[in-house]
């Protein structure tokens, strides 16, 4: 595992990184496998645990897994989320998680950020996605390296590595971890896929198989991505705060390219890291062709037609 892991992060050959910690089994693998590397490269790591404050006991979690980190030499930083998060509590504290490592790249001039998702985590996000009626792009699930913005990128480097062997070397290296109570709540989908493992493999569906689909999934989404690549470029433009989209050509696309193509430019618009759940996007689609549609709004941007283009701008607030 750590030859595996070691070889990645050689491919990428940076000086320094960022590493996302929770103090769950996955992360502390993930700081004891950079750790180790260090003794190979001379890699600087930034170790950094957001606290979301949405638990009683979030900030003394925080504290211990600080410790944990010290009795090792390494240090780590915690900085609390001040926002308050009510509604769609995983993804938005996933948003804001990510807003607070981005900034702390900046500041550090950090170009990539490493977190600890493993197979286990793929195959939950292919079912999730697949529980929605996702389409290729959305089954090929989470890319090893990908961009969050210009500057900053993710990598993913255990995705390929089952959660057995991380929760050994996180027992191994640390003696123990700690448990996120709310991995075992049942109003949250993940929990629910998650736990649909075991008849899963009782039934002979191995989640080793499931993850070579999605990779084969991955290759196909590759040569997509190229054709899309060339769409985004001819059909959208960016002029000072807004987004054009030619409507007529964008009018002759089929179901699937419409829905990237509005996804793209909300991206780039906003900044976004993570696509809109599709049906939200065919709602808007469906809405463009009627006669009467004069503005509509998703993903923080308003939907407009003026003259020859689909407009979008961001939503005051």
């Amino acid at each position: 595992i750590f030859l595996n892991f070691k070889n990645k992060l050689d491919s990428l050959k940076k000086k320094k990184y960022l590493v996302a910690v929770s103090g769950g089994p996955d992360s502390l693998a993930l700081v004891a496998l950079t750790k180790s590397y260090t003794f190979c490269k001379k890699t600087k790591f930034y170790y950094l645990l957001v606290d979301h404050n949405i638990r009683k006991n979030s900030s003394q979690e925080a504290k211990k897994v600080k410790k944990l980190l010290k009795k090792k030499y390494l240090n780590l930083k915690v900085l609390l989320n001040k926002k308050k998060i009510t509604k769609n509590i995983q993804a938005e504290a996933r948003n804001v998680r990510y807003n607070i490592l981005k900034n702390f790249c900046k500041k550090k001039n950090i170009k990539v950020i490493l977190t600890a998702h493993n197979l286990e985590d793929q195959v939950e996000t292919f079912l999730i996605r697949l529980s929605r009626g996702s389409g290729l792009k959305g089954l090929s699930a989470m890319k090893p390296y990908s961009k969050i913005t210009n500057q900053v990128s993710l990598f993913r480097p255990l995705l390929d590595t089952q959660k057995e062997f991380l929760i050994k070397i996180s027992k191994i290296t640390f003696g123990k971890y700690i448990k996120d109570p709310s991995n075992e709540d049942k109003k949250y989908l993940r929990t629910k896929v998650r736990n649909l493992k075991k008849p899963l493999e009782k039934s002979g569906i191995k989640y080793e198989k499931i993850f070579k689909s999605i990779q084969n999934l991955s290759q196909s989404k590759k040569t997509l991505e190229g054709y899309l690549s060339k769409i985004f470029k001819e059909f959208i433009e960016k002029s000072n705060s807004k987004i054009l989209i030619n409507f007529k050509k964008y009018k002759n696309l089929n179901k699937d390219i419409k829905i990237a193509v509005i996804n793209q430019s909300i991206k780039q618009l906003k900044n976004n890291y993570y696509d809109l759940r599709s049906k939200k996007v065919e709602n808007l689609i469906n809405n463009l062709d009627k006669k009467n549609f004069k503005n509509s709004t998703l993903g923080g941007c308003i939907f407009f037609k003026k003259g020859q283009y689909l407009c979008l701008k961001s939503e005051k607030r």
